[in-house]
């Protein structure tokens, strides 16, 4: 009878236990490796993002430049719209006063027994209606004929003034709306490498430079002497008028868009330098590039432009011995610094 029992039902029971067992840790298992909750990424190290801060801060550079390219073709465009509206106001003035003249001949007309047809076409409420029938007033004969040919000058002058500023509105709104894309991406570039920054000790900034900028901003007029006198002369006064201000800025605030005379930024800080010495750049690192004599990092002089970065995305004024005055980026002011601390890209003689 014994060999015919059951197997007792907590065998199989201690079974389905251990294998529910093994489930559930393994489902711990995969939950912890997919959340991600059980092993937290590990902290990057102060070197890591001081790499990922100057990544952040040459795209924002990039973003700042084109940033000022549009903002130089807006106010172009503001200003040659504000030109047209104030063509198109004088020319209304003086339609209006043509009118009023016409008007003058034709109530005298009319109290005379009779308006004479041109008159009544050109004192009409519809200018298209007038300019269609143009040919008509030619064929009256009226001695007002030059009067109303003037009229219908100023009606063509001033249509074609308010097509020219539909035009240059056109060219405004979207130079606006490259304008807000631009200075998102700059700002969003800038937030995130403050954000960076914000995890590392003051120690760990202090070893990586961020707080050296600090320093050189707060020092005093007094304090902002060249490092070293220059190895070679400058070409010419403008040149070395343009040096002597970029050395009375140094320990300025960096700060994007600025073109002085409290802070700038890079390609801010060498137009200010240049328009002080009289001398007139274009706003951006890739237009200034442009603005005179190329020649080869062999022959640098004091005030030549340096350019670094493929996209010719930063700049620098030369002072000599292998040294430029730039504006770095947020985390320090105006300085000196070895031209061969970034990829050298070109330079170039202005004057």
């Amino acid at each position: 009878m014994g060999t015919h029992r059951r197997p007792p039902q907590r065998v199989t029971g201690g079974g389905r236990a251990r294998t529910a067992a093994t489930i559930t840790l393994a489902g711990a298992a995969t939950a912890t490796g997919l959340g991600g909750t059980g092993h937290a990424d590990p902290q990057p190290t102060a070197a890591q993002v001081r790499a990922k801060v100057d990544k952040l801060y040459q795209q924002a550079e990039v973003a700042t430049e084109k940033y000022n390219g549009a903002k130089e073709k807006a106010d172009a465009a503001e200003e040659r719209l504000e030109k047209l509206r104030d063509q198109a106001a004088r020319k209304e003035d003086r339609l209006n006063s043509a009118r009023e003249a016409l008007g003058s001949v034709a109530a005298a007309q009319y109290r005379s027994g009779g308006l004479d047809p041109a008159l009544q076409l050109a004192l009409s409420a519809d200018p298209d209606r007038y300019l269609d029938n143009a040919a008509f007033v030619e064929r009256t004969g009226s001695r007002q004929t030059a009067a109303v040919g003037r009229v219908r000058k100023e009606l063509r002058d001033i249509e074609r003034l308010r097509g020219a500023a539909r035009v240059e509105l056109t060219s405004l709104t979207s130079r606006r709306a490259e304008l807000k894309r631009h200075r998102e991406t700059v700002t969003g570039k800038l937030e995130t490498a403050r954000r960076l920054l914000s995890r590392l000790t003051a120690e760990e900034r202090a070893r990586l430079g961020q707080d050296a900028g600090d320093r050189a901003s707060r020092s005093s007029a007094g304090d902002r002497q060249p490092l070293s006198a220059p190895s070679a002369q400058a070409p010419n006064y403008r040149a070395a008028a343009a040096v002597a201000y970029a050395y009375q800025k140094l320990g300025s605030p960096y700060v994007w868009g600025a073109t002085g005379p409290n802070a700038f930024d890079c390609s801010g800080l060498t137009q200010a330098a240049y328009r002080a010495a009289g001398v007139s750049l274009p706003r951006t690192t890739y237009a200034q590039i442009d603005a005179g004599r190329r020649v080869a990092r062999s022959e640098l002089l004091p005030g030549d432009l340096v350019f670094f970065y493929s996209g010719i995305s930063h700049v620098g004024i030369y002072v000599g011995n292998g040294q430029m005055i730039h504006a770095p980026n947020p985390s320090a002011p105006v300085r000196v610094a070895p031209v061969d601390q970034m990829p050298f890209a070109g330079a170039a003689r202005v004057v």
